[in-house]
């Protein structure tokens, strides 16, 4: 079973992916198992495409390939579908280049989007602070400014 990380990395993984499995009217006829059975041992991942011609949905195509294949369904998105199995022979092939299962890649902990937002938030605070500050210097000096005003009117 795969968990909900694992199959959204399969189906990012499968958007670069050109589909190699199709499924006409006939539906999942014994070709199309022995076809997808092929392919998920040289593949691993396996894109399809259901014709509008099938009698079935993807959805519907996705679990009998699953069930007689014992793959697992990645999605199934309109007509196309998306199968997952795992092959001894590809992790062979991947070890033998020595590139076998990568670690994800470890993810900092600053978000460059947060930071940014924070960053245009304090910049934004200090020139609102700047701004208070000037025109509350300002209106002292026009109340120092009328207040001599009103001393000089009195002493005339």
């Amino acid at each position: 079973m795969l968990t909900s990380k694992e199959r959204s990395e399969l189906r990012a993984q499968a958007n670069a992916l050109e589909t190699t499995l199709i499924v006409g009217k006939n539906g999942v006829t014994d070709t199309v198992i022995e076809e997808a059975e092929n392919l998920l041992t040289a593949r691993e991942l396996v894109k399809g495409k259901v014709l509008e011609g099938a009698m079935m949905t993807a959805r519907e195509v996705s679990d009998a390939i699953c069930e007689a294949t014992g793959a697992e369904g990645v999605s199934a998105i309109g007509n196309k579908f998306v199968i997952y199995r795992f092959s001894e022979k590809c992790q062979a092939e991947r070890n033998a280049t020595g590139r076998a299962k990568r670690k994800p890649t470890p993810v900092s902990k600053k978000d460059p989007v947060r930071s940014g937002i924070r960053a245009r938030r304090q910049a934004q605070k200090k020139v609102r602070e700047q701004r208070n500050e000037y025109f509350r210097q300002l209106a002292i000096d026009r109340a120092i400014e009328r207040s001599r005003e009103k001393q000089l009117r009195s002493e005339d």
